[in-house]
């Protein structure tokens, strides 16, 4: 049985968390071929650069030097693309300086000056990832600095007998640089897009959570109104009761009254702050378009079998199981352990059509247990239509009273709903938990920790999930444990 806990796909079981340093591993992983390809480039730029060198008649030793210099250049620019820039621009002018004198009296025509082509092609792969990894004014600033350096040498220093090549290697290196922001643009884009995205989604989780705590809020409202409205006609009637009450007395009585239609009346402020969205509703009391507080009073544990008469009406097969004489709960606690189970079945209705369900509710001293379970579904399932948060409103019932809400899948494709209800609706110290445990006769689901779904440690063999007599279909063992615990968007 799914619920509306999430508009998220189920998680399996066994998916696992990606640790950082596991997301960090894989992307140094990724990243590895890219670090390869460009130290293969850069190893062929400077064997280029050396080889072209020698038409500048350096040396070797001076060839090699400024040729290698550029391949390291652009393996540095992976991480230190100023560094790289620099380092580049500044081979750049010891070359073109160096060879100026090997241009007078060349022959025509002359070589290119003072770029050559491995020293475009390394820099312009410096300046794409320098663009990359900077702000644009940065880039900006960096391909102005090395247009400067080229008129410098080539416009105010010049030579005699060359090719230029100066023009078009500042071209190239601004569509280069145009190129390189672009696409650092578009991934600052994609960043600030997943941030909001997960804004987005965080303020959505929040704005779920105070609306499932305003319906809380709203149903409590006729619980509480109730008793202040009681103890108010208390006051009132009090007097009349008793033989000469004394001028005292009847102060106190009426100040009581006074105080409790007070209450009453700042109760109905604090739901004005909850209002619904609907303007005749102010106090968000009553259904969409109703404009009042609703005339049926807040449903009970006395009406569980009506709402399962209504359930099995709708189409559900549904078994019912009662254990323990019920004490006298709190107005809360019955109307909290209602609506978590007629939200289980409706889940049960949406989300596993076909499916057998038991419902058990066990009373003990301690507290409230609850317990539906279905299993799997024998019908198609539809999309659902609901709002996506039903397990979040059992949750926040639950932990209002100090107790707590448990659900997953069982062994046989079904899901099952836990629920327990301290009896005075307060929360309950965990030392006593763990040592009281879970009542005798309750019977709990255990999702399967094995490969194949079953647990290797359970001696009795799981029930038939066709049986109608189990319609968890579950295989529980009988125990004194505490269930599995789920995360909600598992539902």
């Amino acid at each position: 049985m799914k619920g509306k806990g999430s508009d998220r796909a189920p998680v399996r079981a066994d998916r696992r968390v990606v640790s950082p340093s596991a997301r960090r591993s894989r992307l140094r992983r990724l990243r590895l071929p890219g670090i390869v390809a460009v130290c293969w480039c850069a190893l062929g730029i400077a064997l280029a650069a050396t080889d072209q060198m020698g038409r500048y008649d350096l040396g070797t030793e001076l060839s090699v030097l400024v040729g290698f210099a550029q391949g390291a250049a652009v393996v540095l620019a992976l991480w230190q693309p100023g560094a790289a820039w620099a380092l580049s621009l500044a081979g750049e002018v010891v070359a073109a300086v160096s060879a100026r004198p090997a241009l007078v009296g060349h022959p025509l025509p002359g070589p290119s000056w003072p770029w050559t082509t491995a020293q475009v092609l390394a820099h312009a792969m410096v300046f794409f990832l320098l663009a990359l990894r900077v702000r644009a004014r940065a880039s900006v600033a960096a391909l102005a600095a090395t247009a400067l350096t080229t008129w410098v040498i080539q416009g105010a220093v010049g030579g005699a007998t060359y090719t230029s090549t100066g023009v078009t290697a500042v071209a190239i290196f601004a569509a280069v640089v145009l190129v390189g922001a672009a696409f650092r643009g578009l991934g600052e884009a994609r960043t600030q897009l997943v941030e909001q995205e997960t804004i987005t989604a965080e303020e959505r989780a929040r704005r779920t959570l105070l609306e499932e705590r305003s319906r809380i809020a709203r149903e409590l409202h006729d619980v509480v109104a109730h008793h202040m409205s009681v103890i108010s006609i208390q006051a009132q009637v009090a007097p009349l009761l008793v033989e000469n009450p004394s001028e005292e007395l009847r102060e106190n009585l009426a100040g009581i009254r006074q105080n409790a239609l007070e209450a009453l009346t700042e109760l109905r402020r604090v739901l004005g702050v909850l209002r619904s969205e609907n303007p005749e509703d102010p106090y968000g009391l009553g259904a969409s378009g109703a404009g009042a507080a609703p005339d049926t009073p807040q449903p009970t544990l006395d009406r569980l079998d009506a709402l399962l008469e209504n359930t099995r009406a709708a189409g559900l097969d549904v078994a019912a199981a009662v254990t323990g004489e019920a004490p006298a709960y709190p107005p809360g606690v019955q109307l909290s352990a209602y609506r978590i189970v007629q939200e289980a079945l409706s889940n049960a209705l949406r989300h596993a059509p076909g499916s057998h369900v038991r419902v058990s509710v066990t009373h003990d001293v301690r507290g409230l247990y609850l317990e539906v379970v279905n299993s799997r579904p024998r019908a198609p399932v539809r999309p659902s239509p609901g709002a996506g948060h039903g397990l979040l409103g059992m949750r926040e019932r639950a932990a209002m009273l100090g107790g707590h809400v448990t659900a997953h899948p069982t062994l046989h494709g079904g899901f099952a709903v836990l629920a327990y209800l301290p009896t005075e609706g307060a929360a309950t110290r965990l030392g006593d938990l763990a040592e009281l445990g879970t009542p005798d006769g309750l019977e709990l689901t255990f999702p399967g920790d094995g490969d194949d779904g079953h647990d290797s440690s359970r001696r009795d063999a799981p029930d038939d999930p066709d049986d109608p007599d189990d319609p968890g279909g579950s295989g529980r063992p009988e125990g004194r444990g505490a269930p599995t615990p789920t995360r909600e968007g598992d539902r």
